[in-house]
């Protein structure tokens, strides 16, 4: 349930993708179609999610109409036309000789076992630009030429996958049968997107008493800055082995915090030393609300501020001026804002969250810089 491997049966975000990518392939229930498609997307913006989902609705839909088959192969780890093609063929006949046989010979029996069985096969080529810039596009040009000659046709589909535009690797005969309408681009996932998949996962994984609805929104929001799913799915999974190590059946704030904790200490230790010394009074405030809690309010933020400034007697700032330094924390992402929309009635309340670092760290170091920012 937190692997990348898993498939959900449904995916988060991605329906209207779906139907774009159905549409490149309408009619592939009649026995002469084939279809074909590019999806491209940044990292973690489930580009092989998408395709897997589809493939495996689209046979089991037509199950009764056509037999089609599927295959997913990782160019990367699969990078030569020849490796491809044993991986193809070997699915379709694992006890098929590969060895020794050349492309061309291993297309005319994927050809003929298809024939024989009355199949279609999509074959999934993720990571394709490997095998572009490795070996050129002369195997995907003979993959949509498989039928050519032949009695009849449409027996295979294919998906190419990639983080860049590969569309512009091809050499104009590949592109005039692929066709530049057959791109579909998908975007990374925003924090909405983020926060259903988190839910998503964790109500798969874990119990429903084991993890609030608060810390999947702070994984959500440690993520947003990504738009990459498999932050989130990194997220729960460390954050779950965070509390299985520490004999707990709950997960806390501090397990995701941990896990997303900056890793370069020394930019945070800038950030913090050339603050304002109200600003850091500020960042108490809030870090003292936030190690037992995984979101403040700003009118508490205001509050609780005041409250620290008579420990240091210090006259507090105007509204305006906390306000400033709250965005600056936003900008240095040592906080992460969100409007209130969880929670219907509450106007346009603002809750701050600290999903990359521990508040009780951070009030530590701010507290001797306070002291001597006030002694100076």
């Amino acid at each position: 349930m937190l692997g990348y491997d898993y498939l959900p049966s449904e995916l988060i975000g991605r329906d209207q993708q779906l139907i774009e990518l159905a549409s490149m392939f309408a009619g592939l229930e009649n026995p002469n179609s084939s279809g074909r498609a590019v999806i491209t997307g940044p990292v973690g913006s489930g580009k092989t999610a998408l395709s897997r989902r589809f493939v495996e609705d689209i046979s089991r839909h037509h199950a009764e109409k056509r037999n089609i088959r599927w295959l997913h192969i990782n160019c990367r780890n699969n990078p030569s036309p020849t490796q491809v093609m044993q991986r193809v063929i070997q699915y379709l006949s694992p006890g098929h000789p590969d060895r020794g046989l050349g492309v061309g010979e291993i297309l005319a029996s994927v050809r003929r076992l298809l024939k024989q069985s009355s199949s279609h096969i999509i074959i999934i080529l993720d990571e394709a630009d490997h095998l572009l810039r490795k070996s050129g596009d002369d195997l995907v040009y003979r993959l949509l030429r498989i039928d050519e000659d032949q009695d009849s046709t449409g027996s295979l589909s294919l998906i190419l996958i990639s983080q860049e535009q590969i569309l512009d690797l091809f050499e104009g005969a590949v592109i005039s049968r692929f066709g530049r309408s057959r791109h579909l681009r998908i975007q990374g996932y925003d924090k909405e997107g983020l926060f259903g998949i988190a839910k998503q996962r964790a109500s798969l994984a874990f119990t429903p008493s084991s993890i609030d609805e608060s810390i999947i929104l702070l994984i959500a929001e440690a993520a947003a800055a990504s738009g990459d799913a498999r932050v989130v799915i990194d997220l729960l999974d460390s954050a779950a082995k965070s509390a299985e190590l520490d004999g707990r059946s709950e997960v806390l704030p501090a397990d995701v915090q941990i896990s997303s904790m900056v890793k370069a200490g020394n930019h945070v230790e800038i950030i913090i030393d050339e603050l304002a010394t109200h600003a850091m009074i500020l960042l108490t405030a809030v870090c003292r609300r936030l190690k037992n809690r995984t979101e403040i309010t700003s009118g508490d933020v205001e509050t609780l501020y005041r409250v620290v400034c008579e420990e240091f007697e210090q006259a507090p700032r105007g509204h305006t001026t906390l306000w400033k330094y709250l965005k600056q924390f936003e900008e240095c992402d040592l906080l992460v804002a969100r409007v209130d929309r969880l929670n219907e009635g509450r106007g346009r309340t603002q809750h701050f969250s600290m999903p990359h670092m521990l508040p009780a760290d951070l009030e530590k170091r701010l507290q001797p810089l306070i002291k001597k920012r006030l002694r100076a």
